[in-house]
């Protein structure tokens, strides 16, 4: 197909072969071939593994030296090269393009194309210009490769790159091999955790994904100690990510510590396991970087460590990369009826030329600006703000699925197919929710008899109205303040494990938004066996999700004199910050319509104000204050403590 000249869009998932869709045809058709990938470390790879077949191949990318790419330039020019791969960016250089025209390639390939569209996880401003710069090179035929496209950024892939009418070839997103393992840790404990799992005897190689790249330094220093480890991330220099690469491919270093935001283009077969020490931006993100896990077929595994407090990273990105839509149209209406370079925008806006220069690349994804290969910005359409406010909402479905899909309950593999629209979902039998006694971290116990006995309540409940929501189950079959709803997922999560129910996606629409949410549904044998199959499941051995009936009261009962100093040792509340508290919970619950008890207990409110936590992490410390409060009050209740 690509052979004869047609373009096409090809998804398939990490590992399976999407390198040689263009190169086999690209040595068919003959010429040069353009290979246009934002993953420096593949390029690398692959230029090198061509070169070693005989084939002449280059690259242009910021990590080579001038002098180099510049004899690279001539080499295309004078048709000695197979393949040239360059770097998104260097489609903003003034004249590379027209340069490259002057020889049409033989064949477009685009690879990791997910990132032209602002609906993928990793979207890149400089894709973006694909649309307008590719005409310039054609009538070659262009392929559009990625792992990770959900059908609505495969739409939006052919709609950018003008591929309306080429054919769209799908292959499978299940990994069969490769076992899903998710774990609610803190973080002070994940480094220890990492160094525990690598110890394992089929634990190696490894790559390890953290958020950060102090984070990314400190723990290669760990585990260097332990074993030959290496870091790589955007902040270390070429050499020194080449040096990380080759050992890494070698075999002469085991583990390889990584930043997600850079990413890895390592091509490695036998990698064991691929560890996250932090919840990723999206699950399209997930997905391709575990898929580095078990290329050559041998049983992998994938260990996620996160937890709630990571969301908040992922906000603090969220506001860096999508600022207030009022920013945006400052730079928009500046750019009135002129022209005008980065530096001037900045200039007269007082702007930093990085955030001058972050607002027209938002701005022109949407059409409300455009750059000239000169450099310089000048205003677009005014119909970019509905679609920034749709990007922005969009950015936050994506970090609410991340989080779901790790909380989640269901096969993690059946879970991540879905998400990529594929119909094959049929429980993948490795992963920590199918398989939970071949977990490397997670251990399991027997439910406790208070346990049993919600188990049975639940199981109750569905057989009087099968397809209760999570909440409403937690309403009809619990009593009020009995188990908190997050520890109550821990029971549909092992009834689910056990095969005793299954949790079905549902939405609805309000405010023209859909709302996501899950069903709970018995299973046929779970049906049939009615509360016997509570004798089914198997809790996480952290604690017990019920805690242990209370001692007798005679037991329990204090001396007077105990009584009184324990009283006196607490320190009593501030009595302005009660007030103020107490001021913002009536706000609160008018606001909700409920009572003000609802909202917070008179004695999570005096906790608060004898602790008077500053942050989110102290206020997740309070008793009474967990992820559901902290997430619906938590900034109301630091702004009161704060004060006016």
């Amino acid at each position: 197909m690509l052979a004869s000249g047609e373009s096409a869009l090809l998804v398939m998932p990490t590992g399976a072969g999407k390198s040689l869709c263009y190169q086999l045809p690209a040595i068919a058709r003959g010429g040069s071939a353009l290979v246009i990938s934002p993953l420096i470390s593949l390029m690398e790879d692959q230029v090198a593994k061509l070169c070693a077949q005989g084939f002449n191949a280059a690259r242009i990318h910021s990590g080579r030296p001038k002098p180099e790419s510049r004899d690279v330039c001539y080499d295309w020019e004078s048709g000695k090269l197979d393949f040239l791969f360059i770097a998104p960016e260097r489609l903003r250089v003034p004249g590379f393009v027209e340069w490259l025209a002057r020889r049409k390639p033989g064949l477009i390939a685009v690879d990791e194309a997910h990132c032209i569209s602002e609906w993928g996880h990793d979207f890149r401003p400089d894709y973006r210009l694909l649309g307008e710069r590719l005409p310039a090179l054609r009538p070659a035929p262009v392929i559009a490769m990625t792992a990770t496209a959900t059908p609505m950024v495969q739409r939006d892939i052919c709609e950018q790159l003008g591929l309306q009418g080429a054919q769209r070839l799908i292959h499978g997103f299940r990994r069969d091999n490769l076992a899903v393992e998710c774990v609610d840790l803190k973080p002070s404990a994940r480094a220890a955790k990492v160094i525990e799992i690598l110890g394992g005897p089929t634990a190696l190689p490894a790559i390890v994904y953290v958020p950060s790249r102090k984070e990314c330094d400190a723990l290669a220093g760990k585990l260097a100690d332990q074993l030959p480890c290496m870091a790589y991330h955007a902040g270390l220099d070429a050499s020194a990510r080449d040096r990380a690469q080759a050992a890494f491919q070698s075999g002469d270093v085991q583990v390889i510590v990584a930043t997600i935001a850079f990413g890895m283009g390592i091509d490695k077969a036998d990698v064991r396991t691929v560890i996250h020490t932090a919840l990723p931006a999206t699950v399209e993100g997930y997905y391709q970087e575990i898929g580095r896990a078990g290329r050559d077929g041998k049983p992998s595994r994938a260990i996620l460590l996160y937890g709630w407090a990571d969301r908040r990273l992922h906000e603090f990105f969220l506001d860096r990369d999508y600022p207030p839509q009022a920013e945006l149209e400052r730079v928009w209406r500046a750019l009135g009826g002129r022209s005008g370079s980065i530096e001037e925008i900045a200039a007269d806006l007082d702007l930093s030329e990085q955030d001058a220069s972050k607002h027209l690349e938002r701005l022109m994804a949407l059409g409300g600006a455009s750059i000239d290969t000169d450099g310089r910005a000048a205003r677009g359409a005014a119909d970019w703000r509905p679609g920034y406010a749709a990007r922005v909402s969009h950015r936050r479905e994506q970090m609410d699925a991340v989080y779901a899909f790790a909380d989640g309950r269901d096969c993690r593999m059946d879970a991540l197919v879905a998400h990529f629209g594929e119909q094959d979902t049929r429980p993948c039998g490795i992963c920590d929710v199918c398989a939970p006694q071949e977990c490397v971290i997670k251990r399991f116990r027997k439910p406790s008899p208070r346990e049993h006995d919600l188990l049975c309540r639940i199981i109750g409940a569905l057989q009087e109205r099968d397809g209760r929501t999570p909440k409403q189950l937690h309403e009809s079959a619990l009593r009020e303040g009995e188990l908190d709803i997050r520890r109550f997922r821990e029971l549909l999560g092992g009834l689910a494990a056990a095969g005793a129910l299954h949790m079905q996606p549902d939405a609805f629409e309000k405010d023209g938004k859909l709302i996501n949410f899950e069903r709970a549904f018995l299973t046929r044998e779970a049906k049939a066996e009615g509360i016997q199959a509570a004798h089914w499941v198997n809790l996480p051995d952290d604690e017990p999700a019920v805690p242990a009936e209370k001692p007798a009261r005679k037991a329990r009962q204090k001396s007077a004199k105990q009584a009184i100093m324990q009283a006196e040792s607490l320190e009593e509340p501030d009595v302005e910050i009660v007030r103020a508290l107490k001021e913002w919970r009536l706000t609160q619950a008018k606001s909700e319509g409920v009572q003000a008890f609802r909202v917070l207990s008179n004695k999570t409110l005096n906790a608060i104000a004898r602790d008077k936590p500053a942050t989110e992490d102290q206020l997740l410390r309070v008793p009474g204050i967990g992820p559901q409060k902290l997430e619906a009050y938590g900034a109301g209740i630091l702004h009161a403590l704060r004060g006016p």
